[in-house]
Formats: C-alpha cells, structure tokens, sequence
C-alpha cells in the first residue's frame, strides 16, 4: 500500500515497537507486526492487531500502571 505520511513510499510488513500514552500511564508493545513504510517509516496495524494493542493498553492504565513493556503474541 502506498504510504498516506509521505505519500511515495510502498509499505512492507514488519515488526515495531508501539508506544501509547494515556494519563500517567506509558505502554510500550515491542515486536508488534505492522506494515511499515520504506521510505519514511510510517507504521500501520491491522484492525486486529489494533484493537488488541490497545486492550492490553488499557488494562495497563486501569491498573494504573506508570510504565508497561510487553512483547506481542499473537
């Protein structure tokens, strides 16, 4: 897919580490697979992959975490 940010480059598919950020909370997902841009390096997730991603995010903030690295798993 061409990428949306920079509007030249292709996208791949990949693995990057996915930084969220709610409150006081700081969730860092590593090895979290995405379609990368190879020019710019502009990363997209599946609906999928988003929607779990984001429940493991916000488990953290309820738990009222400060800072949670988890590796994915599909």
């Amino acid at each position: 897919m061409k990428c949306v940010i920079c509007k030249t480059g292709e996208t791949r598919p990949g693995v990057v580490t996915v930084t969220l950020a709610r409150g006081e909370t700081t969730v860092l997902v590593k090895g979290t697979p995405a379609e990368i841009c190879q020019n710019c390096g502009e990363y997209y997730l599946d609906e999928t992959v988003a929607a779990k991603v984001y429940a493991k995010a916000q488990e953290a903030a309820d738990r009222h975490a400060e800072v949670e690295i988890l590796r994915y798993a599909a």
